[in-house]
């Protein structure tokens, strides 16, 4: 047997595994569950999410400041932020699904409807999360629009808070750091995605020593790769400040499971431990990439040199989801993905 090294682990935006492709309604739908299925076969997935078009069901009821939806942005739109509590109030969660929330920015949800959101995710301890400064641009136009930062408008109305992820945190000022810091407000960085467009590196270190959370996704589809991720962060502050050793490889590995449970709301996960969910990855410590490191430096190993196509084995709450590299679930992913994006490209999918 190949040895291997097991690893604890969470994507932070996905859909779920257990979901039947019967289920999918749309050619566009089967091909986010193959892309995520054959690029990244480790995730959690929740149908729930999924089918709201991201990790959590979003509010997104304007493109910009004092601007309606566009004929794009209207097929995903609720119009209003209690239209938008009464939809996600009828789904329903499970041992496996847990519901949460999300604005999707200060720009997507006028400031009068941000409480709205707040308040359906206080009122059911649920995980909230919103993209926040993420662009210059996104805080140029709030401050224009309102006279505030996007991180002072959250707290304006009450969105900030320990059960609230900032997504991004990109262009913060030292009050903003403050702010999301002394409230407890987490940080969730996507490094492949703030690089692919060119956002900039946030100020991973000053959010944490502020007292912010810090944990890893992938926001967009560029890479659907969590070691990428955990270690674009520590590579990255590398790059901007030309030093290294900011984090451990144990701390970054922290960020890309406990820390990324506790955001999705389930804190009792994350960790090797007596009654927490057996969701175990294992990893191949023989192939191009890990070959030759000790079983000691397994950690350095999975941060700094491992990826996806190094996975062999995941169980999901116990439920073995991935055996020698094959999803045993949807075998072929390949495959099927290739036909998907064909019938799309085709027509197929309109």
């Amino acid at each position: 047997m190949s040895p291997e090294l097991m690893v604890l682990y969470e994507q932070r935006a996905g859909l779920p595994v257990s979901v039947s492709i019967d289920l999918l309604s749309s050619a566009r739908e089967r091909i986010q569950l193959l892309v995520y299925a054959a690029l990244f076969p480790t995730q959690r997935l929740r149908l729930s999410h999924f089918l709201e078009g991201g990790e959590l069901p979003r509010a997104y009821l304007s493109s910009g400041f004092g601007a309606a939806p566009d004929r794009h942005q209207r097929r995903f739109s609720d119009s209003t932020a209690d239209a938008w509590a009464e939809r996600v109030s009828l789904l329903r969660g499970d041992s496996h699904t847990l519901i949460g929330a999300a604005v999707h920015s200060v720009r997507a949800v006028p400031a009068g409807q941000l409480a709205t959101v707040a308040d359906f995710a206080r009122h059911r301890d649920a995980p909230l999360h919103v993209h926040l400064s993420e662009q210059r641009a996104e805080n140029e136009a709030c401050l224009a629009a309102t006279g505030r930062t996007p991180t002072q408008l959250l707290a304006d109305h009450g969105v900030l808070g320990p059960r609230t992820t900032g997504v991004h945190n990109t262009h913060l000022t030292d009050e903003d750091i403050t702010l999301i810091g002394t409230s407890g407000t987490g940080t969730c960085m996507c490094p492949t995605t703030e690089r692919d467009l060119a956002d900039g590196i946030g100020p991973a270190p000053r959010l944490q020593r502020a007292g912010s959370p810090l944990s890893l996704g992938s926001d967009s589809h560029a890479v659907i790769d969590l070691f990428e991720e955990t270690r674009a962060l520590e590579l990255n502050e590398r790059l901007r400040t030309r030093t290294r050793g900011h984090w451990t490889a144990a701390a970054l590995l922290r960020a890309a499971t406990a820390d990324g449970h506790a955001a999705l709301g389930r804190p009792e996960a994350g960790t090797l431990a007596p009654g927490a969910p057996a969701d175990l990855t294992t990893l191949a410590l023989d192939t191009v990439r890990t070959a030759g490191a000790p079983p000691l430096l397994g950690a350095e190993t999975a941060v700094f040199a491992a990826s996806a196509a190094d996975v062999t084995h995941v169980l999901v709450g116990g439920r073995v989801i991935v055996r020698d590299g094959v999803h045993v679930r949807l075998p072929g992913t390949g495959r099927a993905l290739a036909e998907a994006v064909a019938a799309v490209r085709d027509g197929g999918g309109r």
